[in-house]
């Protein structure tokens, strides 16, 4: 499942009330209150932003980001009460985009979340990311966790123009004329490559998150919201 953020802090009360706060007004919000559980909550979904405390119960948001940077790109915005310039720094400089202070603003946070989402979201005029699955459409290349996936020229371009028009349900015989070039490609060449490039992003294949069939009427990308 995608969220648009994640909060990740050992204060539950105030992480609560904060994803309660981003939910009520769009923001699709979970909690996490370990580093453990941050993993296991990657495992099963991809949330576009993170906030970040550095004071962890089990382990502390410093060592989680730099884990975090070896196999993702995503967005990490780190809350903490510390004062510290050296805090700050140090959260910066190990792949940290912003440090926000403890006791913070909620009108505040939810405007600066909402910019972070908003820029990144500008990637589709380059491409697709959202932390988990990028597509660049300059380097023709697509990521996964950070780690390139082998493609074919045709699958690459099918992928790029479902996800160019995400969320957006997309014929079967507008592919064949817009990728394909040709009118009269078969239902099971399309199918074939789809299948294909599910196997490629797709945690769980035959349960996909991007590519959705519709049926009786084509394919849909579903992308985060933005």
């Amino acid at each position: 499942m995608k969220y648009d953020c994640l909060i990740i802090d050992d204060e539950e009360l105030l992480a609560d009330s904060t994803a309660e706060y981003f939910n009520l007004f769009g923001v699709k919000t979970a909690v996490v209150y370990s580093a453990c559980g941050c993993r296991g909550f990657l495992r099963e979904h991809t949330p576009q932003l993170l906030l970040l405390d550095i004071n962890l119960g089990d382990s502390s948001g410093f060592a989680l980001c730099k884990e975090l940077r070896e196999k993702t790109e995503i967005p990490i915005l780190f809350i903490s009460a510390r004062t510290s310039d050296d805090d700050q720094i140090a959260a910066l400089n190990i792949g940290g985009d912003d440090y926000i202070q403890k006791p913070y603003s909620l009108g505040v946070l939810l405007a600066k979340v909402k910019a972070v989402l908003k820029r990144y979201g500008q990637h589709m005029d380059t491409g697709y990311f959202d932390g988990y699955l990028t597509i660049d459409l300059n380097a023709r290349q697509v990521l996964v966790e950070g780690k390139p996936v082998k493609m074919t020229s045709l699958e690459f371009k099918l992928l790029s123009y479902l996800a160019r028009h995400k969320n957006k349900v997309i014929s079967k015989q507008e592919l064949f004329e817009e990728v394909w070039e040709d009118k009269f490609t078969s239902d099971g060449t399309l199918n074939v490559h789809i299948r294909k490039i599910r196997e490629a992003i797709e945690r769980e294949p035959g349960r996909p998150e991007y590519i959705i069939t519709v049926w009786g009427d084509g394919y849909k990308f579903m992308g985060g919201t933005q």
